[in-house]
């Protein structure tokens, strides 16, 4: 009798899993939809060549430049090592700072398999979120992405702000544009190497890396917020990137108090007021 029941109980267990995951998905959803709602960010689906992403835009001046948020690797992992099935962000850290910007044009552009059903994205998989969270193909979609907001403001330059693995992103995806007139990163992973070295974690042969087109963007006035007490992408990542571009137009700045997680949206209209910049040939 026992062995009859067996292979109900795992189809009950499957089909309790799944309805789980369904509800944790909509919280995460609601979450970013009160999040947004305030501060008129309006929700749409952008469709890419590889992927459909979900984005939250507030466009209300054309004669104004356009900022756009990148969120970070979301949910990608549920421990050390069993990823996750959904990587929408239980908090998503970038939306919180896109609505903590009070620019006329605001974008947020969730990554690749976040927050859109997955039924509109065939080719999401658990690699997407994991070692190929920063595919070629992966870039080509964000990039997609910040031109098809930036057509709707001809010639206004775009400013990038990636969170986490969303400054990996907003690098990247700046090495192949020349609208980008400035580059944020908050507890960027500018170093995907070292980074993945560092923590004893796997490579990601098939991920780009942004430190390595470092030079692609020497020209682009870029800051990069570290937290003192981040222990996930430490301050020496943002150092070593600086070091990297050059130092002429990239700098490297620390945040006391604030870990990976922190509540970088409460700092957020402080560390925007920081004004990316080009140092003269002279230093000046």
């Amino acid at each position: 009798m026992m062995r009859a029941q067996k292979p109900l109980f795992r189809l009950l267990l499957l089909v309790f899993c799944v309805l789980l995951s369904a509800c944790a998905t909509l919280d995460r959803n609601a979450h970013a939809d009160a999040l947004a709602a305030p501060f008129q960010l309006h929700r749409e689906l952008v469709k890419t060549d590889h992927f459909v992403l979900t984005a939250f835009a507030r466009i209300t001046r054309p004669d104004q430049p356009l900022t756009i948020y990148i969120e970070g690797d979301g949910l990608a992992w549920i421990s050390r090592v069993e990823p996750s099935a959904d990587p929408t962000p239980r908090h998503a850290t970038a939306l919180a700072l896109a609505a903590a910007d009070p620019s006329p044009n605001v974008v947020y552009l969730a990554r690749p398999c976040q927050f859109t059903p997955m039924a509109l994205n065939p080719q999401c998989g658990v690699p997407y979120w994991t070692g190929k969270r920063f595919a070629p193909e992966v870039v080509a979609t964000m990039n997609e992405a910040v031109g098809h907001f930036g057509a709707k403001l001809p010639g206004q330059p775009v400013h990038l702000v990636g969170y986490s693995g969303g400054g990996a992103i907003a690098v990247l995806v700046a090495a192949y544009r020349t609208d980008v007139a400035s580059i944020r990163t908050v507890a960027g992973n500018l170093d995907i190497e070292f980074i993945n070295r560092r923590h004893a974690v796997s490579a990601m042969p098939e991920s780009m890396n942004p430190i390595d087109v470092a030079s692609r963007v020497a020209t682009v006035p870029q800051v990069h917020f570290s937290g003192a007490e981040d222990t996930v992408v430490p301050l020496e990542v943002a150092q070593r990137f600086v070091r990297a571009v050059g130092g002429r137009c990239a700098q490297a700045d620390t945040v006391l108090g604030l870990a990976h997680d922190g509540d970088w949206a409460g700092q957020w209209p402080a560390l925007l007021a920081l004004t990316p910049i080009c140092k003269t040939r002279s230093g000046a």
